[in-house]
């Protein structure tokens, strides 16, 4: 009993078993088009997965066969060359070997002589590139843009609200307000709750036509609000908004916020990463004035969950945010605690995984040329659906498609009751998915119910958009029909 271990009597055996297990993810990646994009998770299995806590043990095989039957078939379907919902990437198969190495390592990455420290900051130093930040700027791998966000804006709020880490708020004789548009995603809302600045002191900003913030209501909002005795601190910028993909002026937004001495922070999930491809080069230029900036790497460079990335152009401000030196975490002269500086004095955690690896792997493998190519290729894939639906007396563009995502609705000349045409689009999304052909997801646009089609997709090609407009089509004459 004394001398028992987790790790396997019978080597072997467990090498059969991982290999088979590689070749049926190879298999299932190689095959992902011909399988339904989803499949409704039957109540069967969802039953299997209510059973109470085990006890005994079983054979690996036995635990591997209840993945293949009740696991395996039933994802999410963002691997698949017609999914399109939300705003998800969809991993690679280099990505998949990254994370069982990595596994396999199992290290801490926040403290320790070790490579996977040395691999992360390559990683961050190629993620300042990518933005244009300086080479002493700073950063974390984190899991993903809401954290990302979150951080940043721990910093902009210690940076710029004096003595507020040590003291708190309750200390300040004026109340702190943050700046955004009205399109910015959820995660930021949390965020200023969460730096305990509270949602009612976010100033969500109207946006214009295109979906951008109105600089001009900016202005006018941080000038009331300077007036009443409030203290403006920071304007968030978006580049991609969540539901329409539309690009903030940057421009206008870093010159009000040198101006008014305010934090100019980017969040920038997946649209910054269109900073890679030539067209958008200058109008993204900007995001190198930017104090911080978030964004995904899950998402627009299609690597596995989970990986983000934030960068705070001042190291200092980003050390001064979170450094707490206990004696338990002391850097050494030599041995295991000779490594860096801990990560732990950049961000809240302290236990880390090594999310790195894959990153690493899949960039030195493909190249940044490639990334750039592929985000290319989403965002003219995105045109291409646009004007599939322009072109179509049935379909409607609800928004401007200024990167990847493009939003509609089936609107037949017969039906003109906005009610029945919400209910009629709706249906369509859920039969989509439903019948497994493929999966948008929806927003809210003026009111109306659309269709949201978010492409940061690396397998998806231009007929699986000729099939999506052919199938909406169809869906919506059958529903129709079925109404009459």
């Amino acid at each position: 009993m004394t001398d028992q271990t987790l790790d396997p009597e019978d080597w072997e055996s467990i090498r059969k078993t991982g290999h088979q297990m590689m070749d049926d993810v190879i298999d299932y990646l190689k095959d992902v088009r011909s399988r339904p994009v989803w499949q409704s998770f039957p109540e069967h299995s969802k039953t299997v997965l209510q059973e109470k806590l085990p006890v005994s043990s079983m054979s690996l095989d036995d635990v591997y066969k209840t993945f293949q039957e009740h696991i395996f078939p039933y994802t999410k379907g963002n691997i698949h060359p017609r999914f399109w919902a939300w705003v998800q990437g969809t991993g690679t198969i280099t990505g998949v070997m990254a994370d069982m190495l990595a596994s396999a390592m199992n290290p801490n990455v926040t403290i320790g002589e070790q490579s996977a420290v040395y691999v992360d900051a390559q990683v961050i130093n190629w993620c300042k590139e990518m933005m244009g930040f300086p080479a002493e700027a700073s950063g974390m791998l984190v899991s993903g843009a809401s954290l990302a966000n979150t951080t940043a804006l721990i910093v902009a709020r210690n940076q710029m609200l004096e003595s507020v880490r040590k003291n708190g708020l309750a200390g300040m004789s004026q109340k702190p307000v943050i700046y955004a548009s009205t399109e910015t995603h959820s995660c930021i809302i949390k965020a200023t709750e969460g730096t305990g600045i509270g949602s009612e002191n976010l100033r969500r900003i109207i946006v214009d036509d295109d979906y951008k913030i109105r600089t001009d209501l900016l202005i006018e909002t941080i000038e009331s609000d300077i007036s009443k005795g409030y203290l403006p601190y920071c304007v968030v910028a978006n580049v991609g908004t969540v539901n329409t993909g539309s690009i903030d002026d940057l421009e206008s937004i870093r010159d009000i916020c040198r101006k008014y001495k305010l934090w100019f922070h980017i969040d920038g999930a997946f649209g910054a990463l269109a900073r890679l491809v030539p067209e958008y080069q200058s109008q993204l230029s900007y995001i190198e004035d930017a104090d911080s900036v978030a964004f995904d790497l899950h998402k627009w460079m299609y690597m596995p969950y989970e990986a983000a990335c934030v960068l705070i152009k001042n190291k200092k401000s980003h050390q001064d945010s979170f450094s707490i030196q206990p004696s338990y975490l002391l850097n050494h002269e030599r041995g295991l605690a000779a490594g860096p500086e801990s990560l732990n004095n950049y961000g809240i955690e302290l236990s880390r995984g090594f999310k790195a690896l894959k990153v690493w792997m899949s960039i030195m493998e493909n190249g940044m040329q490639k990334y750039a190519d592929q985000i290319k290729k989403n965002i003219l894939q995105a045109r291409y659906l646009a004007q599939l639906i322009i072109q179509n007396k049935e379909l409607s563009l609800l928004a401007p498609v200024p990167l990847n995502i493009v939003c509609f609705r089936f609107e037949p000349e017969k039906i003109s009751d906005p009610i029945i045409l919400d209910r009629l689009n709706k249906e369509i999304v859920m039969s989509l998915q439903e019948q497994g052909i493929a999966s948008p997801s929806s927003t809210i646009l003026n009111g109306k119910y659309a269709i949201r089609v978010a492409i940061t997709n690396h397998r998806s090609i231009r007929e699986d958009f000729d099939i999506l407009v052919r199938e909406v089509l169809r869906i919506g004459h059958q529903l129709i029909k079925s109404m009459s």
